[in-house]
């Protein structure tokens, strides 16, 4: 999967189905206040450094994330519809107010729209239409459920799969795909994998603490409430609820850790159709890839084969009417926010509520705007991009990325540590890297997408299809290195190992986080930081193990090898050391790629700004020195409020440390950061002599 920098976002799957749960013309005054619920004509300018965010009576030594940020946190309290808040969440949210109101304006005047801005119209025309959804009910499902019902034997279970998956995906049972071949980066091969469980992560079926027993159990009550929704009465939903958690838990018994799952050659499996069928023998896998118009030829890749023993047990051992129960369950959990009232509150009352601590639903317009980036997102992104992104905005980070490239290939050059043969093979990696920079070439077309201006969920379930169709059609054709995995008006950035390109989305380029009223200082330390971070995620624990041309192939001498892994483990350990909430720490092992990209990424960018002005005279601002100002501006993005339910989940899920770390572990290990601040040996932000981290 590709690797992006914002907490908690990702980049856009290789297909979207139901189950998978932006910079506006930007005026350069001072924040307005808006109405919660309207529009917005035009984006509030937030400076690239913002001294009303800062704290000054912290000590930048002791804790600079709080020095940098301790205002911001004061002054920017969570939301009630919201699960925390940060820099990257206020931007994104602004920026869907502000293209909420450009698909407003495509739905007045009698002029005939071109029919990409038809298809915007009518999708969240549809989509805004909540009395309609809510007279229909549990009608745009109920053909789906009758499929269900009449499934009477085994053999029917895989085209039953193949028609369910493209509408709600990896609700059901397990996952399939068309993806790269991990060892041939030129072809794209079809994959099946793990899926069919409805909470977070498979520890939450394992673990056996207090808070992991209450929630299975509040998990189950959900359950039975959403059956009893269903039209079950309360001691068949009840009964209903106790199957599904069994299967699910054998599911997630049979899935690899989020862990497990970093290491690509752990979910690589090249396998010809028939060794899959001699795997899980219970099930029809060539009528399944076959309904699912899933080419198999010359093999495709079993990413999880212990998961696919589980999901065979659990078809073969269970009962018929089981099944069907389970189905019923991955089909009603996926479509409920797309259906009526009640299916939605209660959907958000535990999704939400319970595992995430959210006080209120979103309203609808920011949900709509969500699923209309999600589903014609590149239609949305040509709306965008023609109001909000010039050109100049992308020739400048064009040459930054130059800048950073360059600085990247001295710090290669410059390694003490690694062999010339390892550093050859690393810089050939490095000049093949591509940078993609606002938005595609070209767009994507739609135009076989059939949307209505009537009934929201046929829409979604159209797009799901289209989306699989589209990327189904690419099994046995060239790969299309030209193709984003992000939309334009995404605020968040990725590196794709298997395409070895990193990706800045135009949303991610406006202030605060890219300004061009910004001195160059907070613009290298914010926008250079992440392009230094998605470079380098070229070369982390994960990265490193692809060459230049995307294969996963190990062009590691041994000894580098061994180099590069103690010093990775040394970023490890100092991870797993930071609390997150309560007494539970962050996951080294699984944050790791992301914490060394940080780090990495923030040395690039400080060379490439000290590259950049050398020759200028650069003065104070603001009370701060130029260096000062680079730090700053790199920790500002990062300014965020969590609720503690979020933070559990994050701290099991999210593969990105908490902000407060992301700032606070990186710049303990810069001996930059200590000269600008002037803190001493021995303080919070510098680490001990011997103990600080660094691996590019």
């Amino acid at each position: 999967m590709p690797l992006s920098i914002f907490r908690g976002a990702t980049p856009a799957s290789i297909r979207r189905p139901l189950s998978a749960a932006l910079v506006a013309a930007v005026v350069l005054a001072a924040p307005v206040a808006q109405a919660v619920d309207a529009p917005l004509q035009s984006l509030p300018y937030t400076p690239g450094l913002d001294i009303r965010s800062m704290d000054r009576s912290v000590d930048p030594c002791n804790d600079f994330y709080a020095f940098a940020c301790g205002a911001w946190q004061q002054n920017n309290p969570i939301p009630a519809d919201q699960s925390g808040w940060s820099v990257y969440g206020k931007l994104a949210t602004e920026l869907r107010q502000y293209l909420w109101g450009v698909v407003q304006g495509l739905q007045v005047g009698t002029a005939p729209l071109e029919p990409w801005r038809a298809q915007l119209r009518d999708y969240f025309g549809a989509c805004m239409d909540e009395g309609t959804v809510n007279r229909l009910g549990l009608t745009p499902i109920q053909a789906d459920l009758a499929s269900i019902d009449a499934l009477r034997n085994r053999r029917g279970l895989a085209p039953l799969l193949a028609r369910l998956h493209p509408r709600y995906g990896e609700a059901a049972f397990f996952s399939a795909d068309a993806e790269q071949d991990a060892r041939d980066a030129t072809l794209v091969i079809a994959g099946v994998g793990s899926g069919g469980i409805g909470l977070p992560d498979r520890d939450y079926y394992l673990k056996q603490d207090d808070k992991s027993r209450d929630t299975r159990d509040k998990y189950v009550a959900h359950i039975e409430r959403m059956f009893g929704l269903l039209g079950e009465d309360a001691g068949t939903a009840r009964r209903d609820a106790a199957t599904v958690m069994a299967i699910e838990t054998a599911l997630a018994r049979g899935t690899l850790t989020r862990v497990e799952r970093r290491d690509p050659h752990k979910i690589y499996h090249r396998e010809a159709l028939v060794q899959l069928k001699a795997q899980a023998p219970s099930f029809d896998w060539a009528g399944y890839f076959g309904e699912a118009g899933l080419r198999t030829g010359p093999w495709l890749n079993d990413s999880q084969p212990v998961f696919l023993k589980a999901f065979d047990h659990e078809v073969r051992t269970r009962s018929l009417a089981e099944l069907r129960t389970y189905l019923r369950w991955a089909v009603l959990r996926s479509a409920a926010p797309y259906l009526g009232e009640a299916l939605v509150a209660e959907s958000f009352a535990f999704n939400r509520g319970t595992l995430r601590g959210v006080k209120e639903d979103q309203p609808r317009w920011k949900k709509c705007l969500v699923w209309l980036d999600r589903d014609l997102g590149e239609s949305l992104g040509r709306e965008f991009v023609g109001r909000m992104f010039p050109e100049q905005n992308k020739q400048y980070i064009a040459t930054m990325t130059r800048q950073i490239e360059e600085a990247m290939a001295r710090r290669i050059s410059g390694l003490d540590w690694m062999t010339p043969a390892t550093r050859t093979q690393a810089l050939a990696k490095l000049a093949g890297l591509r940078n993609k920079v606002g938005y595609p070439d070209s767009w994507r077309d739609y135009s076989q997408l059939r949307v209505t201006s009537y009934g929201f969920f046929g829409n979604a379930a159209r797009a799901s299809e289209f989306e699989w169709r589209r990327q189904a059609a690419k099994i046995g054709k060239p790969v299309d290195r030209d193709e984003w995995g992000m939309t334009p008006p995404t605020v968040n950035a990725y590196y794709n190992p298997q395409m070895n390109d990193i990706n800045f989305p135009a949303g991610v380029l406006m202030p605060p986080l890219y300004d061009p009223k910004m001195d160059d200082a907070p613009n290298y330390g914010n926008t250079g930081g992440t392009i230094g971070h998605e470079l380098t995620h070229g070369f982390d624990d994960e990265g490193r193990q692809f060459d230049a041309k995307g294969n996963l192939r190990d062009w590691w001498q041994k000894a580098d090898a061994k180099e590069f892994e103690s010093r990775a483990q040394c970023v490890r350990d100092q991870y797993s050391s930071y609390v997150v909430v309560d007494d539970i720490h962050i996951q080294g092992n699984l944050t790791s790629g992301e914490d060394i990209a940080d780090l990495g990424g923030e040395i690039l960018a400080l060379m490439a700004w000290k590259e950049q002005t050398k020759n200028f005279q650069l003065e104070d601002r603001d009370g701060l020195s130029p260096d000062q100002r680079f730090f700053v501006g790199f920790a500002q993005w990062a300014c965020e409020n969590e609720r503690p339910e979020q933070q559990r989940v994050s701290a099991l899920t999210d593969p990105h440390s908490p902000g407060r770390y992301r700032i606070n572990g990186v710049v303990s290990n810069i001996p930059e950061f200590a000269a600008a601040f002037h803190c001493k040996a021995g303080q919070p932000m510098v680490r001990p002599v011997g103990k600080a981290c660094r691996v590019w």
